[in-house]
């Protein structure tokens, strides 16, 4: 009898022991289960099945032990009628929107990083910022939804809370100026797209230049030709002057040469096969501007200047066919027995110094 009393009165420990045990046990074949669906949905061709999986792997672990942990520590307050247990319900609830809210914005996050690298796997054109700005967006709204519900869900009352904003708006608007000014700077960037992540931009009037490497709400990252970060508020870009050389057609060759005064001769022979050898050069476009003419009698130089545009706009190669086309220059020069000419002065001594 007494043996009877005991299992009734401590049957329930033997209970939480159970939910803990078969919690232990269904996660495990929940992380396998997820584990072999994961394999079969990398080896399909469709894109969505992998992502969803992905995404639902991490929270479904914790949702297995979150609901198992909640249920064990409902009948220990059912039976201990502690008062530190009233609360499971109200947390087992902000868990499931807690988890919830990981699922979507892992899914998300990663349907934005593999629908970008499928589109360029296709070699089909992605706008990576207009990408981007939508998965903000979206997680925006997940994150400011889920942050609603869990405040009902504490039982604050949202409507009064909406309405307290309305009134406190203008003080925080104040307080938050600039973060708010960033903000739509940002949106502004988004839907103006002036550049986009992977560009080269520069601003003369804040000294700014190198390649962007991200562009978020608040500020953009740009990484330096030296390699050293810039974090810019997005309000400043409303306000300067931004160019973007990486959306140039072409490059442009534009320099002076000087000869010597000795050689102004053959100065229009050089320019004749100066122009002719452009002319027929296949990284030169030849609807573009053309131009070499003789330009000024500069102080020890007869100056004459090269106008064009290479094809291409490679940093790099553009460099390799202006060296070509300077060295090329040079030879003419030479081959019609003239000599670039350097800064000179000459001096007439009086005729007794001369004996």
């Amino acid at each position: 009898m007494l043996f009877q009393e005991i299992i009734n009165k401590y049957i329930w420990v033997f209970q939480v022991f159970c939910i803990v045990a078969l919690t232990l046990i269904f996660a495990v074949i929940i992380n396998k289960l997820l584990r072999h669906l994961l394999h079969k949905a990398n080896g399909s061709a469709n894109l969505l099945d992998d992502i969803f999986i992905e995404a639902l792997t991490g929270p479904t672990r914790w949702m297995v032990w979150l609901l198992g942990i909640s249920f064990a520590a409902y009948i220990i307050g059912e039976k201990t009628k502690s008062p530190m247990f009233d609360a499971v319900g109200s947390l087992r609830d902000l868990g499931i929107i807690i988890l919830l809210t990981w699922f979507l914005l892992r899914f998300s996050k990663i349907y934005e990083a593999r629908y970008i690298i499928f589109k360029k796997s296709k070699n089909q054109t992605v706008d990576v910022t207009l990408v981007a700005l939508f998965g903000k967006l979206f997680r925006a709204s997940v994150i400011v939804t889920s942050g609603l519900v869990v405040l009902q869900t504490m039982g604050i009352n949202i409507a009064g809370l909406l309405a307290f904003g309305g009134v406190g708006g203008i003080a925080v608007g104040m307080a938050a100026r600039d973060m708010i000014a960033n903000f739509f700077g940002g949106l502004t960037v988004y839907l103006d797209q002036p550049f986009k992540v992977g560009d080269w931009i520069r601003s003369p009037e804040k000294e700014i230049e190198g390649t962007v490497e991200d562009i978020g709400w608040r500020r953009t990252v740009i990484r330096t030709f030296d390699k050293r970060p810039l974090y810019i508020p997005n309000a400043i870009f409303t306000n300067i002057t931004v160019e973007n050389p990486s959306r140039m057609t072409h490059r442009r060759i534009y320099e002076t040469i000087g000869v010597r005064y000795d050689d102004i001769a053959v100065v229009s022979v050089i320019l004749e096969e100066i122009r002719g050898f452009l002319e027929k050069n296949v990284d030169i476009d030849q609807e573009q501007t053309l131009m070499v003419n003789l330009n000024e009698f500069s102080a020890s130089s007869v100056d004459f200047f090269i106008y064009a545009h290479t094809r291409t706009t490679d940093w790099i190669i553009f460099h390799a066919i202006k060296e070509n086309i300077l060295l090329e220059i040079s030879e003419i020069i030479t081959k019609n027995k003239a000599e670039i000419a350097f800064p000179t002065t000459t001096i007439n001594f009086p005729e007794w110094v001369k004996k």
